[in-house]
Formats: structure tokens, C-alpha cells, sequence
């Protein structure tokens, strides 16, 4: 349980300093990264950065959302099949940026596991 948490919290810290330099997918190093240093069993490789990086980008979107009265996200959630709903393009924004990180993560588990072979 600890290794679960401090996973989440290393996560989404790294994930905000590393967009401060890099573009969206340094969430992804990010995942990797705190999976290969901080080994999870089973599905919390997948879910932990997965929860960590979709709540993360959900609170960025409403923040950035809101600034505006959600005009942009209003717009965009009309061009896409969300019947301009912006709640649910923040939704999906968090989901999609979640996948990313959890599959980065499982190749940073694996990572780890082939490195520890070779020693």
C-alpha cells in the first residue's frame, strides 16, 4: 500500500515538473520512471499512474476550462461526438492522458524485470 501511494505522488510529481520542459507525453517518462523505481504487482503497475496522471490532467482541463467559462472546451466537445458537453471532453482528456502513462508504465515494469535478469 505504501509503494502504491508514494508511486501516485512520485507520478504526478515528476509529471509537473517535466511539463514545465516537455511537451504532453513527458507524462509518459514520468510513469516510466517511477515504475522502474518503485516497483508495483499486478494491475497497480497499470493503475496507479493511470489514476495519477487522469486525475491530474482532469483538474488541469477544469482549471484552464474555467478561466475561460468553457468556451474552448464547448467548442471542441461540439467538433468531437460529446454533444458539446465539456465535462465530458475533460473526462475523456484525463482518460486518454491516463492510458499513455499506464501502458508506459507497464513497459517501465518490464524494463525493470529485464534488468534484473541480467545481473
Amino acid at each position: 500500500m505504501k509503494r502504491s501511494i508514494l508511486n501516485f505522488i512520485v507520478t504526478i510529481f515528476l509529471a509537473i515538473v517535466l511539463s514545465e520542459i516537455l511537451p504532453w507525453w513527458s507524462i509518459m517518462i514520468a510513469a516510466f520512471a517511477t515504475a522502474l523505481f518503485i516497483p508495483l504487482k499486478h494491475s497497480a503497475v497499470f493503475f496507479m499512474p493511470f489514476s495519477a496522471i487522469a486525475l491530474l490532467w482532469m483538474i488541469s482541463a477544469y482549471v484552464l476550462s474555467s478561466s475561460n467559462n468553457f468556451i474552448l472546451a464547448k467548442k471542441i466537445a461540439i467538433l468531437l461526438p460529446l454533444n458539446g458537453n465539456e465535462y465530458l471532453l475533460i473526462l475523456v482528456t484525463g482518460i486518454i492522458g491516463g492510458i499513455a502513462s499506464g501502458v508506459a508504465a507497464i513497459f517501465g515494469k518490464q524494463t525493470a524485470i529485464l534488468l534484473k535478469k541480467r545481473k
